[in-house]
């Protein structure tokens, strides 16, 4: 039995998660989220617990399995709470804005960069050099935060670039460094 997959999702008393056919709607104060559940999955809804199980114990329907139980509890936590990232921009220059909806990105380039949030998505800016990203679609939340640091992301030898709050980025020797050592 999967370790993930046994374990009961508790469903909050502001969600109403409703299964139709091989379909889970989720509907909380946040957003509204619906999966297609696989064969040979099963959902037990009984009172605020959702019990996920299999009824075949091939390896596919046991990766399966976890997987769809991780999935819907990110779309219960997702309309209840929500998901958040934090981007940091790190360098002399690098500066983030807000035109509206619209996040305007100076990143040494010779032009400003321009990104339109999609639908569901909210970004904010503390001070310059912090992107916070938000919505209640833990994968949309993750795309948006990728592609925005995938504008400029860090480089090993001054570590400048955008990063995640919290990333590490492995710093390489320079030319110099390595002369002086030689």
């Amino acid at each position: 039995m999967s370790k993930i997959g046994r374990l009961p999702i508790t469903i909050p008393a502001s969600v109403t998660l409703t299964i139709t056919g091989d379909v889970v709607n989720v509907k909380g104060p946040k957003g509204e989220l619906s999966y297609t559940i696989k064969p040979k999955i099963k959902l037990e809804l009984s009172g605020d617990q959702l019990v996920i199980s299999r009824t075949s114990e091939d390896k596919p329907i046991r990766a399966l399995h976890g997987l769809t139980r991780a999935l819907i509890a990110n779309m219960v936590k997702g309309v209840s709470d929500g998901f958040s990232k934090n981007l940091e921009l790190v360098g002399t220059g690098y500066r983030a804005r807000l035109a509206g909806t619209k996040l305007i990105l100076s990143l040494g380039y010779s032009h400003e960069i321009e990104f339109v949030p999609p639908k569901g998505i909210d970004i904010k800016v503390e001070g310059t050099n912090v992107i916070i990203i938000s919505g209640f679609d833990i994968q949309s939340v993750g795309q948006v935060a990728a592609v925005i640091r995938s504008y400029r992301k860090p480089e090993p030898y001054k570590g400048k670039g955008i990063r995640y709050a919290g990333e590490v980025v492995r710093r390489k020797a320079g030319k110099a460094a390595k002369a002086a050592a030689a």
